[in-house]
């Protein structure tokens, strides 16, 4: 016989901690309508949880632009919130209307108003309009945080915003310095073929097809481990076809972080430097090696080549950007790691001269916003 758990409201403890939720659970309503900005269709629906937070009869949302929401008793009072909200719209600061002030609504219980600005970037963007019978120090206090709660996410979703814009430049970037020298080799090998093996030809151009397809796509920060290794795999297949022999490939990648989502083009730039300085450089063949190892909450990546190697000190000016060279695909990815997922992420590299190179990284396995497309 099967048994049904149903939840009760008393796990969630006393009263306290169930008032305690109660306000966390308006708050991240609020939140997550704010950090798409202060629009009407926004400041609509997270009217409701504010004034919830705040415990008025009524609240309005105003911005330069007029009167964006209004929530609670009353709304035939709505237009006049804009004019409640003037004089905080114009300097930044904080008022209490009452009873003395102009044009205040017949209702008894809207005779009080407390405001407060809203912000982003040091600007005021707009201001909270609390509704009251009877004001208080506690109400003003508790609208002031409240519009500073709500200004906190709207500097959120803004630095949200950046963020993806910044990363989107940053592998526009990536596209336009790893396609020409790629674009170029792999042309090159694909012509040496047509006429002595057409077959195989026609399979690299469209190996070559499918890469650059991949790489010039136009939607998602993030893809699967599967699909970043799926187009290194094309990738390798054009660089054997132009070094033959001399490129030896060891892969070796467990199924279980196949799923795991990554930044878009994360590895195929530190692939594509263990060819070019791991083995162009070198007399003799050259093997890369690339692992995937699930390592719990996270996945351990490495690529490594037995080539050349870079000069250690170089390479830190590279990556901390006090100098430039063309190890700028490993730069891109190391600073795109450490923002999507902090400092601690960022690229691993052991390198000498003639002693070849290994690249590092961990990704977790999950992370809030991170979700392959």
């Amino acid at each position: 016989m099967r048994g049904r758990v149903a939840r009760s409201s008393r796990g969630l403890g006393t009263a306290t901690d169930r008032a305690t939720y109660e306000t966390l659970h308006r708050a991240s309503q609020a939140a997550l309508h704010l950090r798409s900005g202060l629009t009407k269709e926004s400041a609509r629906k997270a009217a409701h949880p504010l004034r919830t937070l705040l415990g008025t009869p009524a609240l309005a949302v105003v911005s330069p632009d007029g009167v964006l929401a209004w929530d609670g008793i009353g709304e035939a009072h709505a237009t006049r919130a804009a004019a409640d909200a003037a004089s905080t719209l114009a300097d930044g600061a904080a008022t209490v209307l009452g009873p003395g002030d102009p044009g205040r609504p017949a209702d008894e219980r809207l005779r009080h108003a407390a405001v407060a600005p809203i912000t982003s970037a040091g600007l005021v963007v707009g201001a909270l309009v609390a509704y009251a019978a009877e004001p208080s120090a506690a109400l003003v206090r508790a609208v002031e945080e409240v519009a500073g709660f709500a200004s906190t996410q709207l500097e959120l979703g803004d630095l949200d915003r950046s963020r993806a814009r910044l990363m989107e430049a940053e592998v526009r970037a990536l596209r336009a310095q790893i396609s020409p020298h790629f674009v170029y080799n792999a042309l090159t090998a694909i012509a040496s073929f047509v006429r002595t093996d057409p077959e195989r030809a026609r399979d690299l151009l469209t190996e070559f097809a499918d890469f650059t397809r991949y790489s010039f796509r136009r939607h998602g920060d993030f893809t699967t481990l599967a699909e970043e290794l799926r187009s290194i795999d094309r990738y390798l297949t054009l660089e054997r076809a132009r070094f033959g022999d001399r490129l030896k490939v060891t892969v070796r990648v467990a199924p279980e972080v196949l799923p795991v989502a990554v930044p878009f083009l994360c590895l195929q730039p530190l692939v594509e430097n263990a060819v070019q300085h791991g083995l162009e450089g070198r007399a003799g063949p050259g093997t890369v090696t690339l692992v995937a190892e699930d390592a719990g909450a996270e996945c351990h990546i490495s690529v490594e080549d037995d080539g050349v190697g870079m000069d250690p000190e170089a390479l830190q000016g590279t990556l901390s950007g006090e100098t430039s060279s063309d190890s700028v695909g490993l730069t891109n990815v190391d600073e795109r790691l450490r923002a999507v997922y902090g400092d601690a992420y960022g690229l691993v590299v052991e390198t000498a001269m003639g002693a070849g190179t290994r690249v590092s990284l961990r990704i977790p396995k999950y992370r809030a916003g991170v979700h392959a497309s």
